[in-house]
């Protein structure tokens, strides 16, 4: 089911259940909570493998013993861009996998200069384990998400 957004001040079609928060978004109100993946065709787009790619393996990355196939290694950076994009603060964005799971939640979004940044948290459970990485993240024009080092 598609739905039109506002995106940078274009009208997108986006034919999947997120809705792309703006450049200038600084509250929540939108997203939220476990939804389909990013659709083969995001904002201005773009295929969401740019702005997975972005998130340059996302903080799941310095949870170096996970051991995710690749398609759950998609569904949690697919959680990861959600959550920043368009969940409000404080609520989680859920994923689950093949005998993996996990939930990404951003804090609510504040100002670096004119790019909107967000801290997040994420956490995988596996085989009844659970780890937890941190991070933060601001986005850029195009609408990707770059992390913080």
């Amino acid at each position: 089911m598609g739905r039109a957004v506002a995106l940078g001040g274009r009208i997108v079609v986006v034919a999947s259940t997120v809705a792309f928060a703006g450049c200038g978004t600084t509250g929540g109100g939108r997203g939220g909570a476990a939804v389909a993946g990013l659709g083969a065709a995001a904002a201005g787009g773009a295929s969401s493998a740019a702005y997975i790619d972005a998130l340059q393996g996302g903080v799941i990355a310095r949870l170096g013993n996970l051991d995710l196939g690749k398609s759950d290694r998609q569904r949690a950076l697919e959680a990861e861009y959600r959550a920043l994009e368009a969940a409000p603060g404080g609520q989680p964005v859920a994923w689950e996998g093949r005998g993996v799971s996990g939930s990404v939640v951003a804090a609510a979004p504040y100002q670096v200069g004119s790019q909107n940044c967000r801290q997040y948290s994420h956490t995988v459970v596996m085989k009844g384990q659970s780890s937890t990485a941190r991070g933060a993240a601001c986005r850029n024009t195009d609408g990707t998400w770059s992390p913080l080092t």
